[in-house]
């Protein structure tokens, strides 16, 4: 069973070396070395998260002359945004109502008293 768009996004995000080389591509392009060089991977590593990240299409590769650029598709977090802003909304639409319940109650309500415990003389 394929998985759908969503969930192929945040499992290549699950990774925090993958998260890494989005917030570096969210600066600008680079090639397979430029992404591989602070790590202590091959650059075979370093494209096989990249093979994940583009599957999920967060990135993509293109050609200039001798580069193969990579490139971050910012369109495929809109698709993360509005799931997560639906789920944002529907929390902060209960805490407006718990909010209004809280508002309606008394100001001073008596603490339960606590059991005594111990032996009784």
């Amino acid at each position: 069973m394929a998985a759908d768009p969503l969930s192929l996004v945040f499992s290549a995000l699950a990774d925090p070396t993958r998260r890494d080389m989005v917030a570096r591509l969210a600066v600008g392009d680079a090639t397979v070395n430029e992404l591989a060089a602070p790590y202590h991977v091959t650059v075979q590593a370093v494209s096989k998260h990249l093979k994940v990240l583009e599957d999920a299409g967060l990135v993509s590769r293109s050609r200039e002359a001798q580069r193969r650029p990579v490139h971050l598709e910012a369109k495929v977090f809109d698709l993360m945004t509005k799931w997560i802003e639906r789920y944002r909304r529907q929390a902060e639409e209960r805490y407006r109502r718990l909010d209004d319940l809280l508002r309606t109650m008394p100001e001073a309500i008596e603490p339960t008293p606590t059991p005594k415990t111990g032996a009784q003389t």
